[in-house]
């Protein structure tokens, strides 16, 4: 088990990494015309880099030192810490899960559920799955554990669904339809219980780790994601040592700690190179039209916008924005214009990607530094 003294470490080396590059990771990419930073060896590197091997090194921690280890030494330096929160404990063995009981689980799902199943301790604890969905996970730690299993839900035909699902394979789980973030959602919450959440995004499980600690519940196995998903627009940090450092996190700060990239097939990557060109183009032209040169960004939009046609994309855009548009707007110029940022925004992007991590692992300390203070 970690001790609180090398919690407390880590937690002080990623401060103080984050605190030293800030300025290379806490922007807004979309929004630079150019280059943001002043140094000239960096900028050489960037602009020789070929297009072609930029994903490669934003996927590889061992080519991203490769190539920027000499510019960011304070940051690899980190490698000890980064590489320290991924040794995982001894896993568990699990009884092969027959196929009728995996039905309609996505396979990448399945995965996680294996994955999260193997890292937790032994327990004859009644388990609670928080922000359940139709209880996928609840359903098979049930079975593999042959322990009950209660499952809190904020949609009703989630519960349904997953309760049809529980009693067609005679799975010992009952749903609970509430609101996690209501005293009636936080009320299923007590201390003889061993509380699971796979992905519970940002909010929901903050409100589970402040209400787990409350509680006073006795086991909490937690995988937290989306950490931008947040009812405050800065983050406010849990424990007593985060709080007493000067770094203010906002919301698109935090996206930053989950853009790691999973690998796509090669329709989904294409889609999302240009929808980037897409935007950008757009935003030349709105830039030409009204003199206005700051960032305005747009409401996502499904990706199959993307296999359409630009012009049709920059109508929308503009009427988003109620911008008159001209009667036939030189949409190849702006096309051009937006590849053209589209590049240099990919750059700034790898570079600010190097900072991932340690902002991930921050938020982890955080969240364990909170947990290791109350005890």
């Amino acid at each position: 088990m970690t001790s609180p003294a090398s919690l407390q470490q880590a937690f002080i080396a990623c401060n103080a990494v984050l605190q030293q590059y800030r300025q290379y990771w806490q922007l807004v990419p979309f929004a630079c015309q150019q280059l943001p930073w002043h140094n000239p060896a960096l900028a050489e590197k960037l602009l020789a880099l070929p297009e072609q091997e930029l994903a490669g090194i934003d996927q590889s921690s061992a080519l991203q030192q490769q190539h920027f280890g000499e510019l960011f030494n304070g940051l690899f330096q980190l490698e000890n810490y980064l590489n320290a929160a991924d040794n995982v404990l001894p896993a568990t063995e699990l009884k092969p899960v027959p196929f009728w009981l995996t039905n309609g689980i996505a396979g990448r799902k399945l995965q996680q559920i294996d994955a999260f199943a193997r890292q937790l301790p032994a327990s004859k604890l009644p388990m609670l799955e928080w922000c359940a969905g139709k209880g996928h996970l609840g359903r098979l730690l049930a079975w593999q554990f042959n322990r009950p299993v209660t499952s809190i839900e904020w949609q009703q035909q989630l519960c349904a669904d997953g309760s049809a699902l529980a009693s067609q394979f005679q799975i010992p789980q009952r749903f609970v339809h509430a609101d996690v973030l209501t005293v009636q959602g936080s009320s299923v919450l007590a201390p003889q219980q061993q509380v699971l959440a796979l992905h519970a995004c940002g909010q929901l499980h903050i409100q589970l780790l402040q209400h787990a600690v409350a509680t006073g519940s006795q086991q909490l196995n937690i995988v937290p994601c989306c950490y931008h998903l947040i009812v405050d627009a800065q983050y406010q940090p849990l424990s007593a040592l985060a709080q007493q450092q000067d770094l203010r996190l906002s919301q698109h700060d935090l996206k930053l700690a989950v853009q790691g990239q999973v690998t796509a097939g090669a329709r989904i990557e294409k889609l999302r190179h240009t929808e980037v060109q897409w935007r950008l183009a757009y935003q030349a032209l709105r830039a030409d039209l009204t003199g206005e040169t700051d960032y305005r960004p747009l409401s996502s939009v499904a990706k199959h916008w993307f296999s359409g046609d630009f012009a049709e994309f920059g109508r929308w855009a503009a009427e988003q924005h109620q911008l008159p548009l001209p009667a036939v707007p030189d949409w190849q110029h702006y096309l051009q214009q937006g590849a053209a940022h589209a590049a240099l925004v990919r750059r700034i992007e790898l570079v600010r990607h190097l900072y991932r991590r340690p902002l991930e692992l921050w938020l982890v300390l955080d969240r364990a530094l909170f947990l290791e203070q109350h005890g």
